[in-house]
Protein backbone atom coordinates (compact mmCIF):
# COMPACT_ATOMS: atom_id res chain seq x y z
CA UNK A 1 0.00 0.00 0.00
CA UNK A 2 2.90 2.36 0.77
CA UNK A 3 4.37 1.75 -2.68
CA UNK A 4 0.98 2.46 -4.20
CA UNK A 5 0.82 5.73 -2.25
CA UNK A 6 4.26 6.72 -3.52
CA UNK A 7 3.21 5.96 -7.08
CA UNK A 8 0.06 8.05 -6.55
CA UNK A 9 2.10 11.02 -5.32
CA UNK A 10 4.48 10.56 -8.22
CA UNK A 11 1.64 10.62 -10.75
CA UNK A 12 0.17 13.73 -9.13
CA UNK A 13 3.44 15.63 -9.38
CA UNK A 14 4.14 14.42 -12.91
CA UNK A 15 0.70 15.75 -13.84
CA UNK A 16 1.39 18.95 -11.92
CA UNK A 17 4.66 19.35 -13.80
CA UNK A 18 2.89 19.03 -17.15
CA UNK A 19 0.35 21.71 -16.25
CA UNK A 20 2.95 23.96 -14.64
CA UNK A 21 5.06 23.74 -17.78
CA UNK A 22 2.25 25.52 -19.58
CA UNK A 23 1.73 27.81 -16.58
CA UNK A 24 5.41 28.78 -16.59
CA UNK A 25 5.18 29.85 -20.22
CA UNK A 26 1.86 31.54 -19.49
CA UNK A 27 3.43 33.36 -16.55
CA UNK A 28 6.16 34.80 -18.73
CA UNK A 29 3.63 35.94 -21.33
CA UNK A 30 1.36 37.32 -18.58
CA UNK A 31 4.26 39.35 -17.22
CA UNK A 32 4.55 40.92 -20.65
CA UNK A 33 0.95 42.10 -20.87
CA UNK A 34 0.98 43.20 -17.23
CA UNK A 35 4.05 45.37 -17.85
CA UNK A 36 2.32 46.93 -20.87
CA UNK A 37 -1.12 47.42 -19.29
CA UNK A 38 0.04 48.96 -16.00
CA UNK A 39 2.45 51.39 -17.62
CA UNK A 40 0.11 52.38 -20.44
CA UNK A 41 -3.06 52.78 -18.35
CA UNK A 42 -1.72 53.86 -14.95
CA UNK A 43 -3.21 52.87 -11.56
CA UNK A 44 -6.68 54.41 -12.08
CA UNK A 45 -7.55 53.06 -15.55
CA UNK A 46 -5.81 49.78 -14.81
CA UNK A 47 -7.94 49.63 -11.67
CA UNK A 48 -11.11 50.06 -13.74
CA UNK A 49 -9.96 47.29 -16.09
CA UNK A 50 -9.36 45.01 -13.10
CA UNK A 51 -12.70 45.92 -11.49
CA UNK A 52 -14.72 45.19 -14.64
CA UNK A 53 -13.01 41.83 -15.01
CA UNK A 54 -13.32 41.05 -11.28
CA UNK A 55 -17.03 41.88 -11.41
CA UNK A 56 -17.62 39.48 -14.29
CA UNK A 57 -15.60 36.65 -12.73
CA UNK A 58 -17.37 37.14 -9.39
CA UNK A 59 -20.83 36.91 -10.95
CA UNK A 60 -19.65 33.94 -12.98
CA UNK A 61 -18.26 32.21 -9.90
CA UNK A 62 -21.54 32.62 -8.03
CA UNK A 63 -24.00 31.74 -10.82
CA UNK A 64 -22.15 29.27 -13.05
CA UNK A 65 -22.38 25.51 -12.44
CA UNK A 66 -19.07 23.76 -13.25
CA UNK A 67 -19.22 19.97 -13.33
CA UNK A 68 -15.59 18.86 -13.47
CA UNK A 69 -15.53 17.26 -10.01
CA UNK A 70 -18.58 15.12 -10.85
CA UNK A 71 -17.05 14.18 -14.21
CA UNK A 72 -13.83 13.06 -12.51
CA UNK A 73 -15.43 11.30 -9.52
CA UNK A 74 -18.17 9.40 -11.34
CA UNK A 75 -16.16 9.10 -14.54
CA UNK A 76 -13.43 7.25 -12.59
CA UNK A 77 -16.06 4.69 -11.52
CA UNK A 78 -17.32 4.32 -15.11
CA UNK A 79 -13.78 3.81 -16.40
CA UNK A 80 -12.94 1.26 -13.70
CA UNK A 81 -16.09 -0.72 -14.57
CA UNK A 82 -15.53 -0.32 -18.34
CA UNK A 83 -18.87 1.46 -18.92
CA UNK A 84 -18.29 3.81 -21.88
CA UNK A 85 -22.02 4.48 -22.41
CA UNK A 86 -22.38 5.62 -18.81
CA UNK A 87 -19.32 7.88 -19.21
CA UNK A 88 -20.69 9.39 -22.42
CA UNK A 89 -24.03 10.14 -20.77
CA UNK A 90 -22.20 11.71 -17.83
CA UNK A 91 -20.17 13.97 -20.14
CA UNK A 92 -23.22 15.10 -22.09
CA UNK A 93 -25.09 15.79 -18.85
CA UNK A 94 -22.16 17.74 -17.38
CA UNK A 95 -21.82 19.83 -20.53
CA UNK A 96 -25.54 20.63 -20.59
CA UNK A 97 -25.61 21.69 -16.92
CA UNK A 98 -22.48 23.81 -17.27
CA UNK A 99 -23.55 25.61 -20.46
CA UNK A 100 -26.97 26.45 -18.99
CA UNK A 101 -25.24 27.82 -15.89
CA UNK A 102 -22.93 29.88 -18.09
CA UNK A 103 -25.87 31.38 -19.95
CA UNK A 104 -27.53 32.37 -16.67
CA UNK A 105 -24.25 33.92 -15.46
CA UNK A 106 -24.00 36.08 -18.59
CA UNK A 107 -27.60 37.25 -18.14
CA UNK A 108 -27.02 38.10 -14.46
CA UNK A 109 -23.82 39.99 -15.25
CA UNK A 110 -25.57 42.11 -17.90
CA UNK A 111 -28.54 42.96 -15.68
CA UNK A 112 -26.42 44.00 -12.68
CA UNK A 113 -24.03 46.34 -14.54
CA UNK A 114 -26.16 49.51 -14.01
CA UNK A 115 -26.34 48.79 -10.27
CA UNK A 116 -22.70 47.90 -9.65
CA UNK A 117 -20.72 50.05 -12.08
CA UNK A 118 -21.42 53.50 -10.57
CA UNK A 119 -20.36 52.32 -7.09
CA UNK A 120 -17.01 51.18 -8.51
CA UNK A 121 -16.37 54.50 -10.32
CA UNK A 122 -16.28 52.96 -13.77
CA UNK A 123 -15.71 55.40 -16.62
CA UNK A 124 -18.61 56.01 -19.07
CA UNK A 125 -16.85 53.95 -21.75
CA UNK A 126 -16.35 51.08 -19.31
CA UNK A 127 -20.02 51.26 -18.29
CA UNK A 128 -21.10 51.15 -21.93
CA UNK A 129 -18.92 48.16 -22.78
CA UNK A 130 -19.43 46.16 -19.57
CA UNK A 131 -22.63 44.41 -20.79
CA UNK A 132 -20.71 43.11 -23.80
CA UNK A 133 -17.80 42.13 -21.58
CA UNK A 134 -20.24 39.87 -19.72
CA UNK A 135 -19.54 37.27 -22.42
CA UNK A 136 -16.08 36.92 -20.86
CA UNK A 137 -17.94 34.61 -18.47
CA UNK A 138 -17.43 31.94 -21.13
CA UNK A 139 -13.72 31.94 -20.35
CA UNK A 140 -14.58 30.09 -17.13
CA UNK A 141 -17.33 27.86 -18.57
CA UNK A 142 -15.05 24.98 -19.52
CA UNK A 143 -14.85 22.63 -16.55
CA UNK A 144 -16.49 19.63 -18.28
CA UNK A 145 -13.76 19.26 -20.93
CA UNK A 146 -11.12 20.07 -18.28
CA UNK A 147 -12.51 17.31 -16.05
CA UNK A 148 -12.44 14.80 -18.90
CA UNK A 149 -8.84 15.69 -19.76
CA UNK A 150 -7.91 15.14 -16.09
CA UNK A 151 -9.79 11.85 -16.04
CA UNK A 152 -7.79 10.67 -19.06
CA UNK A 153 -4.50 11.95 -17.68
CA UNK A 154 -4.02 14.48 -20.49
CA UNK A 155 -2.42 17.13 -18.34
CA UNK A 156 -0.15 17.96 -21.25
CA UNK A 157 -3.14 19.39 -23.11
CA UNK A 158 -4.23 21.31 -20.02
CA UNK A 159 -0.72 22.74 -19.84
CA UNK A 160 -0.90 23.90 -23.46
CA UNK A 161 -4.31 25.42 -22.87
CA UNK A 162 -2.87 27.60 -20.12
CA UNK A 163 -1.02 29.54 -22.82
CA UNK A 164 -4.14 30.55 -24.74
CA UNK A 165 -5.45 33.41 -22.59
CA UNK A 166 -2.12 35.19 -21.93
CA UNK A 167 -1.05 34.97 -25.58
CA UNK A 168 -4.29 36.59 -26.72
CA UNK A 169 -4.05 39.23 -23.99
CA UNK A 170 -0.45 40.06 -24.90
CA UNK A 171 -1.25 40.26 -28.60
CA UNK A 172 -4.23 42.47 -27.84
CA UNK A 173 -2.17 44.76 -25.60
CA UNK A 174 0.46 45.21 -28.30
CA UNK A 175 -2.19 46.11 -30.87
CA UNK A 176 -3.97 48.53 -28.50
CA UNK A 177 -0.76 50.36 -27.59
CA UNK A 178 0.51 50.46 -31.17
CA UNK A 179 -2.75 52.05 -32.29
CA UNK A 180 -2.89 54.45 -29.33
CA UNK A 181 -6.27 53.21 -28.15
CA UNK A 182 -7.48 53.19 -24.53
CA UNK A 183 -9.23 51.34 -21.75
CA UNK A 184 -12.17 50.05 -23.79
CA UNK A 185 -9.80 48.46 -26.31
CA UNK A 186 -8.03 46.64 -23.49
CA UNK A 187 -11.42 45.30 -22.42
CA UNK A 188 -12.04 44.10 -25.98
CA UNK A 189 -8.67 42.33 -26.00
CA UNK A 190 -9.41 40.59 -22.69
CA UNK A 191 -12.85 39.56 -23.96
CA UNK A 192 -11.35 38.00 -27.08
CA UNK A 193 -8.86 36.14 -24.87
CA UNK A 194 -11.70 34.73 -22.73
CA UNK A 195 -13.63 33.54 -25.80
CA UNK A 196 -10.48 31.88 -27.17
CA UNK A 197 -9.93 30.17 -23.80
CA UNK A 198 -13.48 28.77 -23.96
CA UNK A 199 -13.27 27.62 -27.58
CA UNK A 200 -9.88 25.91 -27.39
CA UNK A 201 -10.56 23.80 -24.30
CA UNK A 202 -13.98 22.62 -25.51
CA UNK A 203 -12.35 21.69 -28.83
CA UNK A 204 -9.64 19.71 -27.00
CA UNK A 205 -12.19 17.91 -24.83
CA UNK A 206 -14.47 17.04 -27.75
CA UNK A 207 -11.55 15.77 -29.83
CA UNK A 208 -10.28 13.49 -27.04
CA UNK A 209 -13.77 12.21 -26.16
CA UNK A 210 -14.55 11.51 -29.80
CA UNK A 211 -11.26 9.66 -30.18
CA UNK A 212 -11.72 7.57 -27.01
CA UNK A 213 -15.46 6.94 -27.11
CA UNK A 214 -16.15 7.07 -30.83
CA UNK A 215 -19.78 6.56 -31.83
CA UNK A 216 -20.72 6.05 -28.17
CA UNK A 217 -20.25 9.78 -27.53
CA UNK A 218 -22.78 10.70 -30.22
CA UNK A 219 -25.24 7.93 -29.40
CA UNK A 220 -24.72 6.86 -25.78
CA UNK A 221 -28.03 5.03 -25.61
CA UNK A 222 -30.78 5.41 -23.07
CA UNK A 223 -29.90 5.65 -19.40
CA UNK A 224 -30.67 7.56 -16.24
CA UNK A 225 -27.68 9.66 -15.16
CA UNK A 226 -29.06 9.97 -11.62
CA UNK A 227 -29.58 6.21 -11.27
CA UNK A 228 -26.19 5.35 -12.75
CA UNK A 229 -24.36 7.88 -10.56
CA UNK A 230 -26.00 7.75 -7.11
CA UNK A 231 -25.95 11.09 -5.31
CA UNK A 232 -24.76 13.08 -8.32
CA UNK A 233 -27.26 15.95 -7.86
CA UNK A 234 -26.32 16.43 -4.21
CA UNK A 235 -22.65 16.08 -5.10
CA UNK A 236 -22.90 18.69 -7.89
CA UNK A 237 -24.60 21.21 -5.61
CA UNK A 238 -22.12 20.70 -2.78
CA UNK A 239 -18.99 20.64 -4.93
CA UNK A 240 -20.08 23.77 -6.80
CA UNK A 241 -20.83 25.59 -3.56
CA UNK A 242 -17.44 24.50 -2.24
CA UNK A 243 -15.55 25.76 -5.31
CA UNK A 244 -17.54 29.01 -5.30
CA UNK A 245 -16.85 29.70 -1.64
CA UNK A 246 -13.18 28.73 -1.79
CA UNK A 247 -12.59 31.21 -4.64
CA UNK A 248 -15.10 33.86 -3.61
CA UNK A 249 -12.84 35.93 -1.36
CA UNK A 250 -10.12 36.27 -4.00
CA UNK A 251 -12.69 37.44 -6.54
CA UNK A 252 -14.69 39.72 -4.28
CA UNK A 253 -11.78 41.39 -2.47
CA UNK A 254 -10.74 43.66 -5.41
CA UNK A 255 -14.38 44.75 -5.76
CA UNK A 256 -14.61 45.65 -2.07
CA UNK A 257 -11.31 47.54 -2.28
CA UNK A 258 -12.60 49.44 -5.32
CA UNK A 259 -15.96 50.10 -3.66
CA UNK A 260 -14.39 51.46 -0.45
CA UNK A 261 -11.17 53.06 -1.73
CA UNK A 262 -11.64 53.65 -5.47
CA UNK A 263 -10.21 52.21 -8.72
CA UNK A 264 -6.63 53.40 -8.15
CA UNK A 265 -6.32 51.44 -4.90
CA UNK A 266 -8.00 48.47 -6.57
CA UNK A 267 -5.27 48.70 -9.21
CA UNK A 268 -2.56 48.62 -6.53
CA UNK A 269 -4.22 45.66 -4.82
CA UNK A 270 -4.53 43.79 -8.10
CA UNK A 271 -0.83 44.18 -8.86
CA UNK A 272 0.01 42.93 -5.34
CA UNK A 273 -2.29 39.95 -5.93
CA UNK A 274 -0.70 39.31 -9.28
CA UNK A 275 2.71 39.01 -7.68
CA UNK A 276 1.40 36.08 -5.62
CA UNK A 277 0.21 34.10 -8.65
CA UNK A 278 3.45 32.11 -8.60
CA UNK A 279 2.06 30.43 -5.47
CA UNK A 280 -1.69 30.74 -6.06
CA UNK A 281 -1.82 29.03 -9.45
CA UNK A 282 0.22 25.96 -8.43
CA UNK A 283 -2.05 25.62 -5.39
CA UNK A 284 -5.17 25.54 -7.56
CA UNK A 285 -3.55 23.19 -10.08
CA UNK A 286 -2.27 20.93 -7.31
CA UNK A 287 -5.80 20.63 -5.96
CA UNK A 288 -7.32 19.72 -9.32
CA UNK A 289 -4.54 17.30 -10.37
CA UNK A 290 -4.63 15.65 -6.94
CA UNK A 291 -8.39 15.24 -7.21
CA UNK A 292 -8.16 12.99 -10.26
CA UNK A 293 -5.68 10.67 -8.54
CA UNK A 294 -7.53 10.72 -5.19
CA UNK A 295 -10.80 9.90 -6.95
CA UNK A 296 -9.17 6.81 -8.45
CA UNK A 297 -7.77 5.85 -5.03
CA UNK A 298 -11.25 6.06 -3.47
CA UNK A 299 -12.87 4.25 -6.43
CA UNK A 300 -10.45 1.36 -5.84
CA UNK A 301 -11.49 1.14 -2.19
CA UNK A 302 -8.42 2.77 -0.58
CA UNK A 303 -9.89 5.81 1.15
CA UNK A 304 -8.38 5.80 4.64
CA UNK A 305 -4.73 5.72 5.62
CA UNK A 306 -3.56 5.50 2.00
CA UNK A 307 -5.35 8.71 1.14
CA UNK A 308 -4.00 10.50 4.24
CA UNK A 309 -0.47 9.41 3.39
CA UNK A 310 -0.72 10.67 -0.18
CA UNK A 311 -2.30 13.93 0.96
CA UNK A 312 0.37 14.56 3.60
CA UNK A 313 3.12 14.22 1.02
CA UNK A 314 1.32 16.50 -1.43
CA UNK A 315 0.83 19.27 1.14
CA UNK A 316 4.35 18.93 2.56
CA UNK A 317 6.03 19.20 -0.83
CA UNK A 318 3.81 22.12 -1.80
CA UNK A 319 4.68 24.08 1.35
CA UNK A 320 8.41 23.41 0.97
CA UNK A 321 8.29 24.62 -2.63
CA UNK A 322 6.52 27.83 -1.57
CA UNK A 323 9.02 28.85 1.11
CA UNK A 324 11.68 30.28 -1.27
CA UNK A 325 9.01 32.35 -3.04
CA UNK A 326 7.78 33.83 0.25
CA UNK A 327 11.37 34.67 1.19
CA UNK A 328 12.11 36.41 -2.11
CA UNK A 329 8.92 38.51 -1.98
CA UNK A 330 9.54 39.43 1.67
CA UNK A 331 13.11 40.55 0.94
CA UNK A 332 12.59 42.35 -2.38
CA UNK A 333 9.00 43.67 -2.53
CA UNK A 334 9.78 47.08 -4.04
CA UNK A 335 12.07 45.63 -6.67
CA UNK A 336 9.41 43.12 -7.71
CA UNK A 337 6.73 45.81 -7.94
CA UNK A 338 9.03 48.09 -9.92
CA UNK A 339 9.58 45.27 -12.40
CA UNK A 340 5.89 44.36 -12.62
CA UNK A 341 4.26 47.77 -12.77
CA UNK A 342 6.62 50.70 -12.19
CA UNK A 343 6.96 53.43 -9.57
CA UNK A 344 3.27 54.34 -9.60
CA UNK A 345 2.44 51.04 -7.87
CA UNK A 346 4.98 51.13 -5.03
CA UNK A 347 2.19 51.60 -2.47
CA UNK A 348 1.34 47.90 -2.82
CA UNK A 349 4.67 46.65 -1.38
CA UNK A 350 3.49 46.00 2.20
CA UNK A 351 0.24 44.26 1.33
CA UNK A 352 2.04 42.12 -1.26
CA UNK A 353 4.20 40.54 1.47
CA UNK A 354 1.16 39.65 3.56
CA UNK A 355 -0.71 38.32 0.52
CA UNK A 356 2.10 35.99 -0.50
CA UNK A 357 2.25 34.59 3.05
CA UNK A 358 -1.53 34.07 2.94
CA UNK A 359 -1.21 32.29 -0.41
CA UNK A 360 1.46 29.99 0.99
CA UNK A 361 -0.77 28.96 3.91
CA UNK A 362 -3.69 28.54 1.50
CA UNK A 363 -1.67 25.89 -0.36
CA UNK A 364 -3.03 23.45 2.22
CA UNK A 365 -6.64 24.04 1.21
CA UNK A 366 -7.12 22.79 -2.39
CA UNK A 367 -5.63 19.30 -1.88
CA UNK A 368 -7.64 18.88 1.35
CA UNK A 369 -10.85 19.99 -0.37
CA UNK A 370 -10.12 17.56 -3.20
CA UNK A 371 -9.61 14.72 -0.74
CA UNK A 372 -12.86 15.51 1.11
CA UNK A 373 -14.78 15.64 -2.19
CA UNK A 374 -13.17 12.43 -3.44
CA UNK A 375 -14.37 10.77 -0.22
CA UNK A 376 -17.90 11.90 -1.11
CA UNK A 377 -18.31 14.70 1.46
CA UNK A 378 -18.07 17.99 -0.48
CA UNK A 379 -20.59 19.59 1.91
CA UNK A 380 -17.96 19.43 4.66
CA UNK A 381 -15.41 21.29 2.60
CA UNK A 382 -18.11 23.78 1.61
CA UNK A 383 -18.95 24.41 5.26
CA UNK A 384 -15.32 25.21 6.10
CA UNK A 385 -14.94 27.60 3.19
CA UNK A 386 -18.32 29.19 3.93
CA UNK A 387 -17.40 29.91 7.54
CA UNK A 388 -14.01 31.39 6.66
CA UNK A 389 -15.43 33.48 3.80
CA UNK A 390 -18.35 34.89 5.79
CA UNK A 391 -16.24 35.87 8.79
CA UNK A 392 -13.42 37.57 6.95
CA UNK A 393 -15.20 39.04 3.92
CA UNK A 394 -17.75 40.70 6.20
CA UNK A 395 -14.84 42.22 8.14
CA UNK A 396 -13.04 43.52 5.02
CA UNK A 397 -14.75 46.97 4.78
CA UNK A 398 -13.95 47.64 8.46
CA UNK A 399 -10.36 46.47 7.97
CA UNK A 400 -9.93 48.75 4.94
CA UNK A 401 -11.37 51.70 6.84
CA UNK A 402 -8.98 51.21 9.78
CA UNK A 403 -5.82 49.82 8.15
CA UNK A 404 -6.04 51.05 4.57
CA UNK A 405 -4.92 48.69 1.82
CA UNK A 406 -3.16 46.51 4.39
CA UNK A 407 -6.63 45.58 5.67
CA UNK A 408 -7.07 43.46 2.54
CA UNK A 409 -3.88 41.59 3.39
CA UNK A 410 -5.06 40.98 6.96
CA UNK A 411 -8.37 39.62 5.61
CA UNK A 412 -6.59 37.25 3.21
CA UNK A 413 -4.17 35.99 5.88
CA UNK A 414 -6.90 35.38 8.47
CA UNK A 415 -9.10 33.56 6.00
CA UNK A 416 -6.23 31.32 4.84
CA UNK A 417 -5.36 30.30 8.41
CA UNK A 418 -8.95 29.52 9.42
CA UNK A 419 -9.98 27.76 6.20
CA UNK A 420 -6.81 25.63 6.02
CA UNK A 421 -7.08 24.61 9.67
CA UNK A 422 -10.71 23.57 9.30
CA UNK A 423 -10.04 21.62 6.11
CA UNK A 424 -7.18 19.67 7.72
CA UNK A 425 -9.47 18.65 10.59
CA UNK A 426 -12.31 17.70 8.25
CA UNK A 427 -10.19 15.62 5.87
CA UNK A 428 -8.77 13.73 8.85
CA UNK A 429 -12.25 13.04 10.18
CA UNK A 430 -13.62 12.03 6.76
CA UNK A 431 -10.74 9.64 6.04
CA UNK A 432 -11.14 7.92 9.44
CA UNK A 433 -14.72 7.04 8.48
CA UNK A 434 -13.61 4.89 5.55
Amino acid sequence: MKAQGNRGVGRIFVSLGMVLGGKAGAGIVSLGYLLLATRFLGPSDYGVLVLVHAYITTVCGIVEFPSWQAVVRYGAEAQRRDEPHRLARLLRYGAKVELIGGGLAILAAVLLVPLVGPHLDWTPKAMAFAPFYAFAVLGSVRSTPAGYLQLCGRFDLLGLHNLVQPIFRLGGALIVIACGWGLRSFLVAWLVAALAEFTVLWAMGFWLAARNLGEVLRQPGKGDVAAENPGIFRFLIASNADVTLSELAGRVAPLVVGWVMGPAMAGLYSVAQRATVIIAQPAQILGSTAYAELAHVVAEGHGGSALRRILGKIVGIGLLAAMPVVAVVALFPRQILHLLAGEAFMGAAGVMIVLVLARAIALIGPPCSSAISALGHPFRSMAANLLASLVFLSALPWLLAHYGLMGAGIQALGQSIVASGLLVLLVWRSSLER
